[in-house]
């Protein structure tokens, strides 16, 4: 079998939050997560956490409670301060199959990644490289051979449709911005 004829078969994965620390000295990690509500993201098992070597290791047995500004977490084999300090910076993502399904007419970004983007006068600009967040509201950063764009992800007068099935973002933006 040839190499083009494997398909990707690396499961897509989702940053749920980061450990930003110890707390205390048996072993316990502050979590910053960005679930909602930010709890959540003890549900969601396994986690894999990405060092920023970026080693993934998995993890089961997550367990933990709100604690003010971060979450505390209680992680199996994490004993004392040392082994929770080594931890400082990794990221937790979980498997996007971890997750629901999305309510009608809302979106994970993963999901939207490498999605074509079109202009409504059918206009191709690129794939969705990755969406950010700048508080007043989320970025589709797309990207072709030659170019980035970025495009406030503001339905619906930037954001016209998003067609799934399709793999196709159509969005009201001047192709030469």
């Amino acid at each position: 079998m040839s190499d083009d004829a494997v398909p990707n078969s690396a499961p897509k994965r989702v940053l749920l939050g980061r450990i930003l620390g110890a707390h205390g000295l048996r072993g316990d990690v502050r979590v910053e997560s960005w679930t909602e509500p930010r709890t959540a993201i003890f549900k969601y098992q396994p986690w894999l956490m990405v060092d920023a070597r970026g080693q993934v290791r998995e993890l089961r047995g997550a367990r933990g409670h709100d604690a003010g500004k971060s979450l505390i977490a209680r992680l199996p084999d994490v004993e004392d301060r040392d082994t929770a300090e080594a931890l400082r910076g990794t990221e937790i993502h979980v498997p996007r199959d971890a997750l629901p399904p999305p309510k009608p007419d809302e979106f994970y970004w993963v999901d939207l990644e490498g999605l074509g983007v079109v202009t409504v006068e059918g206009v191709p600009l690129g794939r969705v490289s990755h969406l950010f967040s700048t508080g007043a509201n989320d970025v589709l950063v797309v990207r072709d051979d030659t170019r980035e764009r970025m495009v406030p992800f503001v339905r619906p007068q930037f954001v016209t449709a998003i067609d799934m099935e399709a793999g196709v973002i159509t969005v009201d933006w001047d192709p030469e911005f």
